[in-house]
């Protein structure tokens, strides 16, 4: 079965919209392109890993026309080249044409069509941007890896990628990490399991934390 890996630029309040230039959102978005000024060649060698490997694309409907308007014509880059050459799998209801070369729609509800690609035989599957694909696929647990590239800097309002729905509540396990000197953070984060809890107390409880547990059971704060 193929892996689904999650690739996401976000800021330290979660947003990830449009990232690379004040260019490509334009809904409203005031602060595109705010990865430019934090961004060096430090992290190269984990992002070289998780770009650089064998996988095809899985992309909403937004982001693919995001891409699909830019790389075709960008294609001097290496990450260009290897976008336009792989496979590029689609979630959307629209019907309007898929124009950028190898791409093909998935139909459906987006979880149960992403689960069946997931199924079938290929190399693995990357997500780019894409934040409404997060709020269908996280609940039904279907990501299994997080690379998260997170910068130092909050937006406030913009798209995020977790909805805080409780069926995400998993644990994930610390990959690989680095960090460049302008703050930037990459973490890479496997899946695993249920969360997992615990306590720090050492004695029982006293009978003030007792009535205040009873408190808060009771809506009482």
């Amino acid at each position: 079965m193929r892996k689904i890996i999650g690739s996401l630029f976000q800021t330290l309040d979660g947003v990830i919209q449009a990232p690379g230039g004040p260019e490509e959102d334009q809904t409203g978005f005031a602060h595109g392109g705010w990865v430019f000024p934090y961004f060096d060649d430090t992290l190269e060698e984990p992002m070289g890993r998780l770009l650089g490997g064998s996988y095809e694309l899985l992309l909403g409907r937004r982001t693919y026309e995001i891409f699909a308007a830019y790389w075709p014509h960008n294609g001097d880059q290496p990450i260009g080249e290897t976008f336009n050459a792989v496979r590029k799998h689609v979630v959307t209801s629209s019907d309007r044409p898929l124009t950028w070369n190898n791409s093909r729609r998935l139909v459906g509800d987006p979880a149960e069509a992403v689960a069946r690609l997931k199924a079938s035989n290929g190399p693995d599957l990357l997500i780019q941007g894409s934040s409404m694909l997060y709020q269908a696929l996280l609940p039904a647990g279907l990501v299994d890896q997080l690379a998260l590239i997170t910068f130092p800097v909050m937006l406030g309002r913009g798209k995020r990628w977790y909805s805080g729905d409780p069926a995400t509540a998993r644990s994930w396990t610390l990959v690989e990490q680095a960090h460049s000197p302008k703050g930037v953070h990459f973490a890479s984060f496997a899946c695993d399991g249920e969360v997992r809890t615990g306590s720090f107390a050492t004695k029982p409880p006293s009978d003030d934390e007792l009535a205040l547990r009873q408190r808060q059971a009771e809506g009482r704060w």
